[in-house]
């Protein structure tokens, strides 16, 4: 007469408290692996984004000037803002070709 052992179920495992401990620091140091990588992806976009947007603005003339002009629109929604104007030289001359004639 042999004994035929068919299946072994677990239904419970009590890990010792310093395995606990060296798993949670390992899933955590995955959670920020993973974090890491996401964020300097969507930098990556961002930046590549504003490249784009850049040579945009630099085939239109004049679409620099606009954007800053919007710029200072949205600052100077917030009256607790202060706003300092720098003028480009560009548009000094642009300014004293229509002021002139």
């Amino acid at each position: 007469m042999g004994v035929d052992i068919e299946a072994i179920k677990i239904q419970e495992i009590e890990l010792p408290a310093e395995m606990k401990r060296a798993m949670a620091r390992q899933a955590e140091a995955e959670r920020e692996r993973r974090a890491v990588i996401i964020a300097s992806q969507g930098e990556l976009s961002a930046a590549e984004n504003l490249q784009k947007a850049a040579e945009m603005l630099a085939r239109s003339r004049g679409a620099l000037h606009l954007r800053t002009l919007q710029t200072i629109r949205d600052i100077a929604a917030d009256p607790s803002e202060k706003i300092v104007v720098f003028i480009p030289s560009s548009l000094e001359e642009t300014i004293g070709k229509f002021v002139k004639g």
